[in-house]
């Protein structure tokens, strides 16, 4: 993309009361957002819902100065216009989708499957418990697990699909030469290698309350699904979830005992059909037509290490499986239980199997 095109794209982003659904329309009827600004006003104004105040907005210097600065800025972020091939299919699909987003970390948004996690900040025992079995189960799957990156639900989100090699996103509420929540700082390189962030917002700018409702959108909008883990009765999530059911996407919420605080909201959601009832990950892959023997063909690769013949064995059966306990496996792979055990620890060594709970081992 050309810098003059860039200008006027972040002209367009900055200029008071031009929002995303008029920025698209104004493209699309004019050409372009470069000829936007080369127009003039008696052509501008014969646009249906642009008065001659919005026109003095938008042809405003003030705007093309903050623009030419922000360029400067963010020559260190890739960048995705919604026009382009690499912006998100989803996305693209929602009328209030941003002009413009940036993007940090290696991000490949080549597959489909994509959820969104959320839920309350104030995560629960049992709601975490759910949320990393969650993702561990849909892992074979190979889904990209998008958040907000906030406390509770979120990072608990993104830190099990880190833990299951899955790549993750972080939708963040802010510019990417900030990070919010701080003591999250952490994570951001190992996000950043499995998957990375994205935004709307210009490089330094703060998270402000009002972003974090727009970041929502994103959330929603980039996925094929929402599930909501847990939520009081009023709550970001619930707004996310709604949002979710605007752009005709499935909403999933994790049922929990009545009088719960943090189970109302998901409650409500699927008392009032706004969410399908969410007991594992079988729901959501069955919802969504995922065939999971198509999808691990897909996902799996040859092991880069040498095997034995019987570690090649075990490694095979798995590969076309899934995971599976210790048992089934020496039984299946007719191996003795007793020397099973020692194979599998000397495969996880080599990196080629991980060991899960429950005795249970994928590779």
């Amino acid at each position: 993309m050309n810098e003059e095109k860039l200008i006027a794209i972040l002209r367009l982003q900055a200029t008071k009361n031009i929002g995303d659904v008029l920025a698209k329309k104004l493209i699309t009827m004019i050409g372009s957002p470069e000829q936007i600004f080369r127009e003039s006003s008696k052509s501008l104004i014969r646009i249906p819902g642009i008065g001659i105040h919005l026109i003095r907005e938008l042809l405003d210097k003030k705007y093309l100065k903050k623009a030419e600065e922000e360029v400067k800025r963010m020559q260190v972020y890739n960048y995705s216009y919604f026009l382009d091939e690499d912006y998100p299919k989803n996305l693209r699909q929602c009328v209030d989708a941003p002009i413009l987003i940036f993007k940090d970390g290696k991000i490949d948004f080549d597959n489909e499957r994509i959820i969104s996690v959320v839920g309350t900040r104030n995560i629960t025992t049992y709601g975490k418990k759910f949320c990393e079995g969650l993702i561990c189960d849909l892992a074979k799957y190979n889904p990209i697990i998008v958040s907000g990156f906030a406390y509770g639900v979120d990072i608990c989100a993104h830190k099990a699909a880190l833990k299951n090699n899955l790549q993750t996103v972080g939708v963040l509420a802010h510019g990417l030469a900030l990070m919010y929540p701080k003591l999250h700082k952490k994570y951001v390189q190992q996000v950043n290698q499995q998957g990375g962030f994205i935004t709307e917002f210009w490089t330094n700018e703060p998270p402000i309350r009002e972003n974090f409702l727009r970041r929502n959108r994103i959330v929603a909008g980039i996925s094929q699904a929402t599930i909501v883990i847990e939520s009081a009765k009023k709550g970001g999530s619930l707004i996310t979830a709604e949002m979710a059911n605007s752009y005709h996407r499935d909403v999933f919420a994790l049922g929990g005992r009545a009088g719960d605080t943090y189970s109302e909201g998901c409650n409500n959601l699927i008392k009032t059909h706004g969410a399908h009832l969410l007991t594992n990950a079988e729901d959501v892959a069955t919802m969504l037509g995922w065939d999971v023997q198509k999808v691990r063909s897909e996902k799996r690769k040859e092991p880069t290490v040498s095997l034995s013949v019987t570690e090649q064995k075990v490694y095979n059966y798995l590969n076309e499986h899934g995971k599976q306990l210790i048992d089934v496996i020496a039984f299946e792979c007719k191996i003795p239980i007793q020397d099973m055990a020692a194979i599998l620890i000397e495969m996880e060594l080599k990196s080629v199997v991980k060991s899960l709970p429950g005795k249970l081992f994928d590779v």
